[in-house]
């Protein structure tokens, strides 16, 4: 794979710290807006990046990038994406997908159309542990109960409330709870079980975004509870409830650190198979050999659960009148 990045922000520094382990990812090329020059060389001179752009286009022409990492603010994912496949490269897109299902759908059918692999990068869905996770379900019976919660009061909530209107809570860059944190629960929760019968989002709105919120996905046999805050702060896991046995996931669903699986009336038995301590290690190891292999089979599955995934959200911001600024054009 010869990368080429878009964005300079956090989540890609997060990739540059540990990419370079990976055998056959090659860092060819990176991109951010101009006036950024100065972190793009810091990047280069640390990680050994071949190539700068200030210019999109411009890298998406230079014929030795085969793939594109989008990791650029949640309202360009879908632009950005657009553009690479019609210019022929695989991508790799950030969470979440796109603000909307349309923008989604159409991606994926630019992809198809052009035999290009289309992911996204979401890293519960590659892990180990949550792998385990899902070997474990039958030993609990009938599922009853789930809940999750990744409550992380956000650093750039104290300049919300001052007025300032930064990416992370601004509806027209597809900003707050649901797009930003409460996704990784949805991920984990559809990766296990599928699409919901119903879904009803209730969020505490402010200034036309949701700082925070409780997600309620309706199973028919059992229900479940997604929270996502970033107004405030609480023990981040998971617990799994069912008739002979929970499964408790220990830290958010972000990372599944570990789980405890306790059978009815047995002692818990902790289960942990992480292999590295990044959490976005295991799914770059699986893009690599995806696109490698051309693994279109086991692509159009990861692609097809992100189209659940966009399901779930379409469906939760109909129910709480949640608007960004790409929706008003539908």
């Amino acid at each position: 794979m010869n990368l080429g990045i878009a964005g300079a922000g956090m989540i890609v520094k997060d990739l540059l710290s540990f990419i370079g382990e990976i055998p056959g990812i090659s860092l060819t090329a990176i991109f951010a807006r101009p006036g950024r020059e100065d972190a793009l060389q810091e990047l280069q001179n640390q990680y050994g990046i071949a190539r700068l752009y200030t210019d999109y286009s411009a890298m998406l022409q230079d014929t030795d990038v085969d793939t594109i990492y989008v990791a650029l603010p949640n309202h360009l994912h879908y632009a950005f994406t657009k553009e690479a496949l019609l210019c022929g490269k695989h991508v790799i897109c950030e969470k979440p997908f796109t603000s909307n299902l349309a923008e989604f759908l159409e991606l994926k059918e630019i992809a198809e159309r052009s035999g290009l692999i289309l992911l996204e990068a979401i890293s519960n869905q590659y892990l180990n542990n949550v792998a385990a996770v899902k070997e474990h379900l039958p030993g609990l019976g009938v599922i009853k109960i789930v809940e999750c919660n990744y409550s992380q009061y956000s650093s750039r909530y104290d300049a919300f409330k001052r007025g300032e209107i930064l990416p992370a809570f601004n509806p027209e860059m597809s900003g707050g709870a649901l797009m930003d944190i409460n996704i990784y629960n949805i991920h984990l929760v559809v990766g296990f079980f599928g699409s919901p019968r119903n879904v009803v989002y209730r969020a505490n709105m402010e200034r036309g975004i949701d700082t925070s919120g409780v997600l309620l996905l309706d199973y028919g046999d059992f229900k479940c509870v997604c929270i996502g805050a970033k107004d405030s702060s609480a023990p981040s896991g998971v617990n799994i409830q069912g008739t002979e046995g929970y499964i408790h996931i220990n830290g958010s669903a972000n990372g599944c650190d570990s789980f405890d699986y306790v059978a009815l009336r047995k002692h818990p038995v902790r289960v942990n198979h992480k292999d590295h301590p990044h959490r976005m290690y295991d799914e770059f190891i699986y893009f690599e050999r995806f696109i490698r292999e051309q693994d279109r089979k086991h692509a159009a599955d990861r692609l097809a659960h992100s189209e659940r995934v966009m399901r779930v959200i379409e469906q939760a911001k109909s129910s709480a009148g949640l608007v960004f600024g790409s929706d008003r054009g539908m």
